[in-house]
């Protein structure tokens, strides 16, 4: 069986499928204010204070207005109930 969450996570890995997903999904008035062409995926491995390692799905930066804005995607994708 293949492993739809890594196929998934590389998709959603892409700008422009990032970009696609906030503009069909997100309905939010900030989400106009975005300019999607400066999408940057960034890290996502971080160490808490107690100096255990986390992941996070996917971290994003974008410009809006000036400023950057991060965008953090928790996605779970699942084949099956």
């Amino acid at each position: 069986m293949p492993d739809h969450d890594a196929t998934y996570k590389l998709l959603f890995s892409q700008s422009p499928m990032v970009a696609a997903l906030l503009r069909g999904f997100v309905r939010e008035e900030w989400v106009a204010a975005l300019d999607l062409s400066t999408l940057e995926r960034v890290a996502s491995s971080f160490v808490t204070g107690d100096r255990r390692r986390r992941e996070s799905d996917m971290v994003w930066r974008v410009h809006s207005r000036a400023r950057w804005v991060y965008v953090y995607l928790l996605l779970e994708f699942q084949s099956r109930s």
